[in-house]
């Protein structure tokens, strides 16, 4: 199971991705001169070394009014105490300046493309913000949900989708229920087949509308969400694997095949991010056990563990080939 940690406050990952997002709107604005010397300035830094830095002036880009938030995350509507005072953290690499993401920018360099999300609650939670941000730049920007997607946002004023895939493994599961002896099936009991060659329905059929994708996974992947007693078990080419894998060895065999899907149906001038696990957020609890998030300042170097046991496999093997006949 993945070790829990007395965790901390999500904006701080939300943050830390819109840093991200940043530097690729850097990156996209290499055709003028001055936009390129930003970026250069930029690549030349480590954008994951720094610090936050507690900075009063630092408040965030839209209000409660956005309507592409769910009411249960509207901190700001919902008045969350100290709220302020969590606003006012921001991210500040190591001998480099990361100037703050502008919509009016970011919309203009994705002109007439798309943005896709794939993955768990935390590629979603980051959407919502995201979104935020850039209806600033278009109110006239509309909910937009198309077959397979969860939800997402249409910025008509740059011809901008901005939408998000719920897959929470990324590999197509299903509930598979035990067969009885007289060959009948019993609901209640069964397994959580998760064929690790075969990507969720929800994204499978995307290729080709999106110019940037970002995926994520690893919340789901622990015993809160698939106990022990309706396990998930992992099949390729419509087999079981045999020997059995355990959850993270299931975890690992899933990102190597995903990765060469995606290597293999995606074009090649997409351009693809994979965000990685973070803490979990909760305190007291988790988040269907009254759990909540008690912290106003981001974790200590000394109050983390590492939980990133994926990333050393992904960026081993991705973009290059890799052996996925486990």
């Amino acid at each position: 199971m993945f070790p829990k940690l007395p965790s901390h406050l999500f904006p701080f990952l939300i943050l830390l991705t819109l840093a991200s997002l940043c530097f690729f709107s850097s990156f996209l604005s290499s055709s003028s001169s001055s936009s390129t010397s930003q970026s250069l300035a930029i690549s030349n830094c480590n954008l994951f070394k720094g610090n936050w830095v507690l900075d009063p002036n630092h408040t965030p880009l839209y209000d409660e009014t956005c309507p592409f938030h769910r009411n249960a995350w509207n901190c700001i509507r919902n008045q969350r105490q100290n709220m302020s005072f969590i606003n006012s953290w921001k991210w500040v690499p190591r001998g480099c300046d990361l100037p703050r993401i502008d919509p009016f920018r970011f919309l203009g360099l994705m002109r007439n493309q798309n943005v896709g999300f794939v993955g768990d609650s935390l590629n979603e939670n980051f959407l919502a913000s995201f979104l935020c941000i850039l209806r600033i730049a278009d109110e006239g920007a509309r909910r937009w949900k198309k077959k397979g997607a969860w939800r997402g946002a249409y910025f008509p004023k740059f011809n901008v989708t901005v939408g998000y895939h719920r897959a929470v493994l990324l590999s197509k599961y299903q509930w598979q229920p035990k067969q009885t002896e007289a060959g009948k099936q019993d609901g209640s009991e069964g397994v959580n087949r998760v064929d690790v060659d075969v990507p969720a329905d929800e994204w499978a059929k995307i290729a080709g509308f999106y110019d940037v994708l970002v995926f994520n996974t690893g919340h789901w992947w622990n015993y809160d969400k698939f106990p022990k007693e309706k396990p998930l078990v992992f099949y390729k080419a419509g087999q079981p694997i045999v020997p059995p894998l355990g959850m993270l060895e299931g975890l690992k065999v899933v990102l190597g095949n995903m990765i060469t899907y995606i290597e293999k149906e995606f074009p090649r001038k997409t351009l693809k991010f994979w965000r990685l696990q973070s803490p979990r957020h909760f305190y007291g609890g988790d988040w269907n056990q009254n759990g909540s998030c008690l912290f106003n300042k981001p974790l200590e170097e000394n109050e983390t563990c590492s939980i990133l046991f994926s990333a050393p496999y992904i960026f081993k093997h991705w973009p290059k080939e890799q052996d996925t006949n486990t």
